[in-house]
């Protein structure tokens, strides 16, 4: 089809591209006039294509087309008009011209949220379901009949650039495309919109960004992030007019620590803490504030409010000089309109637009060797002077992440203090979970618990998997140089062995593995294969394939190998750390994300681990740990679309399950490791004492909680009662105890349902004729003991 493209921005030339693609004449591109001295992103695109390219500041005068204007869009006989993403008023002489109409893309699910603020009105009213539509244009205010429509979920901390860049952005594109798709082969519908549920919402511009503090803490944050970048919300402190970013709803937890802001209209003061600031609604609820921007532009953690500005200005060495006038030149470049990039030179009061934010971190990624900003880190700095000073702090690594806060709890035990997380990590964070539910993880030593553990929901998942998406396509992990990724994980290996003795006192109380084994086997062999892992990192590679070669040109076929994005991992609960090694090292050693659940009755060593994690310097949303139920988690992470891979261990059943909601959702791929059985055989020809030392190895190592113990052993009958009777003497000398007491053989069972299914087991064999020789029931005294 003949088509015009009528817009602007990122957006309207990534459908151009794709209307391109798709095979389609693009007769003609309308777009906003140059903006100090710079074109709009689809202008440029279409003048390098040779595609003609208008720049009306106007198409209509007091509510009239101007003639001249639409004569030069009639001379082009477009078949079709495109509007991607259009600011200006179009006639409906322009609208009503080609043939099939003209259609139009609407960040929301029409008629709601009618509008030039769709985005910010659907994160202000809390909606759960947001969307794009794709409509004909006719002369009301975005009235058309309804051409296609695509939903996605909003986030509980979605903001406006979020949901944006995660869904209304790349699927807008497709959708657009597809509604051309349609319209050129003769399938387009036109569903008239309703009129029960329509709304129009007025424009969000900073003079009504301003913040009503009464009403509950929900709403607040929903105003906020729905403000979340433009216009901003704001609330004026002393005579500081002060705008909030990055906004999170907290639905319960402690009373925040720190230092206390009085915000004139609040239901109570604000808390600086260590991770923002704290907001309370009227209902005495909280949410947090991570940035705080001044009136001047300047941008700060909002946990920095009361800390005076950074020590004095950094002296730059002469490397870092020549870098600052690479940046100096990088500025330039973006600034055209600037004569010369002063030091006091604010990027956007030049004229910096959003896009070009975009474009800076990449200059500085690429004359950085790797050095990952975020857009957020430009608003923070937007004079060139404090700029360079922030780069440089973060290549000398004086200015890393932001402390990270657990609320530990801390065990007298082992004769050591051990210090245990216990919430949810989820994007770099320990948070509670939705509601704050939580659950006790037990002690089998004693039955006893050990602490409450919150207890995940299906909002703190998508929020897991959004972060370990936004880990893997927009952050640096997967990106890195590979022996940088690999010199993180061996330091995370370092870091374990500093750790071990308190990683496997948590094994054991968590557990119940002999303390012993828990160091040698759950810890140490969880540190080897992270070490292990880490060598892969830079040994990752493809190969080059001969083939004939096809005439007249001469083909060179290879196959590259690339990290696969979001990994979901269930793990179970018989070896919790070393399970999570196995599946987690080789998932970051290839540049993937990961969201793990570990068993629900031993979480422990999972979230030291995500601790430890931080500490070794993986980047935030690489890993997020999910303790609950696994009917839940499993099964939402199975499902969900932005999960590319599983691995589970554990049923044959749940694994079929699993591997069937894989095939149903996106066509997951699958690693799974299930149930089975490992038969010893001993002939009478065998050393006997050997025999029964292995066979009681095979059986009893860890409990018997062991994917390979002997499930079965079978004897020649020549000597059955001999073994029995040599096995029945050893068992006699086992000591069965306290996991932390070094003498012990053998702790406690998992947990109680499993050692309820051991002693079952017993109790079915002597009803079908077995002869029970000894032991079968639980010991007497506290815990979980056979």
């Amino acid at each position: 089809m003949k088509i015009a493209v009528i817009g602007q921005s990122l957006f309207g030339r990534e459908v151009y591209r794709e209307l391109l693609k798709e095979g389609h004449q693009v007769v003609g591109v309308f777009t906003i006039p140059d903006k100090n001295g710079k074109a709009d992103p689809l202008g440029a695109d279409a003048e390098k294509d040779g595609i003609p390219v208008f720049k009306f500041p106007r198409w209509r005068v007091k509510g009239q087309a101007i003639p001249e204007v639409v004569e030069k869009y009639k001379a082009l006989e477009a078949e079709l008009n495109v509007l991607p993403f259009c600011s200006q008023f179009i006639p409906m002489e322009v609208i009503d011209c080609p043939k099939h109409g003209s259609i139009i893309y609407h960040p929301s699910i029409l008629p709601r949220h009618r509008g030039a603020s769709a985005i910010n009105w659907t994160l202000m009213q809390g909606d759960k379901i947001g969307g794009f539509t794709i409509f004909w244009a006719d002369d009301g205010l975005d009235t058309g009949d309804i051409l296609l429509q695509r939903e996605c979920e909003v986030l509980p901390d979605d903001t406006v650039n979020t949901i944006y860049n995660r869904f209304l952005f790349p699927e807008g594109v497709k959708g657009m495309v597809e509604a051309v798709r349609l319209i050129a082969e003769g399938n387009a519908p036109r569903i008239k919109q309703a009129t029960e549920g329509a709304t129009y919402d007025p424009m969000q511009k900073k003079e009504n960004a301003k913040i009503n503090w009464d009403q509950p803490a929900e709403a607040i944050h929903n105003f906020i992030r729905g403000n979340d970048k433009v216009p901003g919300a704001w609330t004026v402190v002393g005579d500081q007019q002060l705008t909030f970013f990055g906004s999170s709803f907290i639905s319960n937890g402690p009373a925040p620590d720190g230092q206390p802001l009085e915000i004139p209209g609040a239901f109570r003061p604000a808390v600086v803490t260590k991770t923002g600031l704290v907001l309370f609604g009227n209902d005495g609820q909280k949410l947090s504030v991570k940035n705080i921007q001044f009136e001047d532009g300047k941008m700060i953690p909002a946990s920095q409010y009361y800390k005076t500005a950074d020590s004095a200005a950094l002296q730059l060495s002469d490397e870092e000089k020549k870098f600052s006038e690479e940046i100096r030149a990088a500025w330039k470049r973006i600034l055209t309109n600037v004569s010369e990039i002063e030091d006091s030179t604010d990027f956007f009061k030049a004229g910096a637009a959003s896009m070009d934010v975009v474009r800076l971190v990449e200059e500085v990624k690429l004359k950085c060797n790797g050095l990952q900003l975020q857009n957020e880190d430009v608003y923070m700095a937007t004079k060139f002077e404090e700029f360079i000073q922030m780069v440089v702090r973060r290549l000398r690594g004086e200015d890393g992440e932001e402390e990270l806060v657990v609320d530990y709890v801390e065990k007298e035990i082992n004769n050591m203090t051990v210090k245990i997380p216990h919430q949810l990590f989820i994007n770099g964070q320990f948070i509670d979970a939705e509601g704050g539910k939580t659950y006790d993880t037990v002690n089998p030593t004693d039955g006893t618990a050990i602490c409450k553990v919150s207890l995940a929901q299906v909002s703190d998942i998508d929020r897991a998997v959004a972060a370990a998406k936004e880990a893997f396509e927009n952050g640096e992990w997967g990106k890195m140089n590979p022996r940088d990724r690999g010199r993180i994980l061996y330091r995370l290996a370092d870091i374990m062995e500093e750790h071990q003795e308190e990683l496997a006192t948590i094994e054991s109380i968590d557990s119940g593995a002999v303390y012993t084994l828990a160091l040698k086997t759950h810890v140490g062999m969880s540190i080897q294969t992270f070490r292990y892992f880490a060598g892969w990192c830079d040994k990752i590679q493809g190969s080059t394939i001969p083939i004939n070669q096809a005439r007249p040109n001469r083909n060179l076929t290879f196959t590259r190998r690339e990290p696969i994005g979001v990994c979901g991992i269930v793990i179970p609960w018989n070896y919790p750390l070393m399970m999570l090694a196995w599946k987690t090292a080789a998932c970051l050693a290839a540049g993937n994300t990961v969201v793990l659940k570990p068993a629900q009755v031993t979480p422990l060593t999972a979230l030291k681990f995500a601790e430890l994690s931080v500490k070794a310097g993986i980047p935030k949303g690489v890993i997020n740990i999910l303790p609950g139920a696994g009917s839940l988690i499993g099964q939402r992470l199975s499902d969900h679309p932005d999960v590319r891979k599983i691995g589970f261990t554990g049923s044959t059943p749940i694994g079929k399950h699993i591997m069937k909601s894989c095939a149903v959702g996106n066509v997951k791929k699958v690693s799974l490791e299930l149930g089975g059985k490992s038969p010893l055989i001993i002939f009478q020809d065998c050393d006997l004492d050997k025999a029964v030392r292995m066979g009681m190895s095979s059986v009893f190592f860890n409990k018997g909680e062991n994917c390979i113990a002997a499930g079965r052993l079978f004897l020649e009958e020549s000597i059955h009662d001999e073994f029995v009777k040599r096995v029945v003497g050893e068992v006699k000398k086992m000591k069965i105890g306290d996991p932390l007491d070094r003498s012990t053989d053998h702790g406690p069972q998992n947990h109680k349902a499993h050692l309820d299914k051991l002693i079952e087991y017993c109790q079915t064999g002597v009803k079908e004729g077995a002869k029970l020789v000894y032991g079968g029931k639980q010991v007497e005294r506290p815990g979980f003991f056979l």
